[in-house]
């Protein structure tokens, strides 16, 4: 009975986030455009930059962004790099401080590898990160484009603490949960609270 539930529980979330994709999609299609043709514009490069991260089962996966680094810049998580402001293109911070960089995630939702909340994906190189969410069970999970942990600090969680609120939502993972999350994300993006620029 209990893995029915979580099967059922699994297949309602995934037709939320489908369902969520196509509106997002059907909302966010011209200020996509618009951002990728500043992209373009403003630096050299893709318009797209695809990402090695971790899935569920830590399985490695493509995650697309709008570009806001430079081309070039390691693949290192933000506050890794010796100077993260002079990485950023001309727009750069200002899609990272919007959230519109990532917007081309939407692919993920409709390709299954991600949902719309869920523990965010780690670099292929976040070992320490990786190895802490094994630990805790948490890489059972789907990775989210939003999820607990970001919604209570994003980018300034240490990652034993960032974990910590995975290891939650792993506990208390539910529609009305996600729609709670989804609702202070939103909150989140408007104040641009904890984002690295």
């Amino acid at each position: 009975m209990g893995r029915f539930q979580i099967s059922a529980g699994q297949g309602l979330k995934r037709l939320f986030d489908l369902l969520l994709a196509l509106v997002v999609l059907v909302i966010a299609a011209i200020p996509m455009a618009l951002t990728a043709l500043a992209v373009k514009l403003t630096s050299k490069g893709p318009v797209l930059y695809w990402s090695d991260r971790v899935g569920a089962e830590n399985r490695i996966f493509r995650m697309p962004k709008f570009r806001s680094m430079r081309v070039g810049t390691p693949a290192v998580a933000t506050h890794l790099l010796a100077d993260p402001k002079s990485a950023l293109t001309p727009i750069g911070s200002f899609i990272r401080k919007t959230s519109l960089d990532e917007l081309p995630q939407l692919w993920c939702i409709f390709t299954g590898e991600m949902s719309f909340v869920g523990p965010r994906p780690a670099l292929f190189n976040q070992h320490d990160l990786i190895a802490l969410r094994t630990e805790c069970g948490v890489h059972r999970l789907k990775p989210g484009i939003t999820g607990w942990a970001q919604v209570n600090g994003r980018d300034e969680l240490e990652i034993p603490v960032k974990v910590r609120f995975d290891r939650e939502y792993l506990e208390r993972q539910s529609l009305s949960f996600d729609l709670k999350i989804l609702v202070l994300t939103a909150f989140k993006v408007m104040g641009s609270h904890g984002v690295s620029h």
